[in-house]
């Protein structure tokens, strides 16, 4: 698969479980992944996915979604914008990266991810 038919799967599939299983995300970070949320910095798969739940309810709509190979032949980045919905609040504009990084042939596990809401300035 290119890196495009990649991480527009994983695109679809991160959104997807966040909003309907979050506990389900646990198999795509390890002990490295770090994860920036709204300027906190969390570490570790179990860190990251009790910050991610630590969110409540959240439904997302992305809005675009570019992607970079990187200068490690084995990874992709991936920088999406859309809009959550937390506990059936209006939505929210957000932006999010993520890092990817191959440990297999098709196989990608996410080293970082940066999440930030959009407030209107």
């Amino acid at each position: 698969m290119s890196a495009e038919e990649v991480a527009q799967a994983f695109v679809q599939h991160f959104y997807q479980t966040f909003d309907s299983n979050v506990d389900s995300l646990a198999g795509l970070f390890n002990d490295q992944s770090m994860l920036t949320f709204e300027g906190q910095q969390v570490q570790g798969s179990a860190n990251i996915i009790a910050k991610l739940k630590s969110v409540g309810g959240v439904s997302h709509s992305v809005k675009t979604t570019d992607i970079q190979p990187s200068s490690n032949p084995n990874a992709i980045v991936i920088f999406v914008t859309g809009a959550i919905q937390i506990g059936g609040d209006n939505p929210l504009h957000f932006c999010e990266f993520f890092h990817l990084v191959g440990t297999a042939p098709g196989q990608y596990y996410v080293h970082n991810v940066v999440f930030r809401l959009n407030y209107g300035l």
